[in-house]
C-alpha cells in the first residue's frame, strides 16, 4: 500500500504506470530515471500539458498527451516531444525482401515481422504462419520470441487494394508497442502506396519518416 491508494492491486496499477510532476526549478530524479530506463512508462505533468513517457529497448518516446492546462500550476515545462529508434534504423534490405514476399504472394494478402535482438543488436525477419488469405482478407500469428528479440515493425500487405489501416487493425494494434505498416497496389502501375504509423500504449501516431535506411520520407 502506498499513499495513493490503499487497496494492493491498485497500488501496484498506479505504481506500474507512475504520475509525477515536473518541479520548477532543478531535476526530478524520478523523471530522469524513467526516461532513462530500458523499459516502462508514466506520465509527467507540467505547465504545459500531460506528457507520456514510455521506453522499450528498442524505442523512446516522449510525447504529449494534453494541450497546456490553463488552471495555474506551480510545475516546470513536461519537456519536448521525441520519438526516437534505440536499435538505429532499419537495414533496407530487410524492406526489399518484405515486398518481394509480397509480391510472390499475390493476389493474396500476405505479412512480416521486422525483429530486432537487443544482445547482439542484429534485424531479422520472421514471416508468420498464416491461417488465412485472400485478396481481401489475412489472419496471421504474432511471433512467439526467443529471449532479447522484440519486435520493432509488424507489416502487411492489402495486395492489389489500397494501404490503410482497417477497425481490424486498430483492435490488433491497442495493445501493441511498434510500427505498424500496411502496403497496398502492389500491382498497379504508378506504384505501391504505404500507411505507417508508431502503435504506443493505446496511441496511433504518425511517423514523420521511414524507420528504414535510405528512405528520406514516409511512404
Amino acid at each position: 500500500m502506498t499513499l495513493l491508494a490503499d487497496d494492493p492491486t491498485a497500488a501496484a496499477v498506479l505504481s506500474a504506470v507512475p504520475c509525477y510532476p515536473v518541479p520548477p526549478r532543478g531535476r526530478s530524479p524520478a523523471l530522469d530515471a524513467l526516461r532513462a530506463a530500458r523499459t516502462g512508462h508514466g506520465l509527467a505533468i507540467g505547465n504545459d500539458g500531460v506528457m507520456l513517457i514510455l521506453r522499450r529497448a528498442w524505442l523512446a518516446l516522449d510525447v504529449p498527451l494534453t494541450p497546456p492546462i490553463s488552471a495555474y500550476l506551480p510545475y516546470g515545462s513536461a519537456g519536448e516531444p521525441r520519438a526516437d529508434l534505440r536499435c538505429g534504423l532499419i537495414p533496407r534490405e530487410h524492406l526489399v525482401s518484405i515486398l518481394e514476399h509480397f509480391y510472390a504472394a499475390l493476389p493474396n494478402e500476405a505479412a512480416g515481422f521486422v525483429l530486432w535482438n537487443e544482445a547482439t543488436k542484429a534485424f531479422s525477419l520472421h514471416f508468420p504462419a498464416i491461417d488465412e488469405a485472400t485478396p481481401s482478407r489475412l489472419v496471421y500469428r504474432t511471433p512467439v520470441l526467443a529471449p532479447d528479440w522484440h519486435v520493432v515493425c509488424d507489416i502487411h500487405s492489402h495486395g492489389s487494394g489500397r494501404a490503410f489501416f482497417s477497425a481490424t487493425d486498430d483492435a490488433d494494434d491497442a495493445d501493441a508497442t511498434k510500427i505498424a505498416i500496411v502496403v497496398g497496389r502492389l500491382d498497379h502501375a504508378d506504384g505501391l502506396e504505404m500507411a505507417l504509423r508508431l502503435c504506443a500504449n493505446g496511441l496511433f501516431l504518425a511517423v514523420p519518416r521511414s524507420p528504414f535506411s535510405g528512405d528520406d520520407d514516409a511512404a
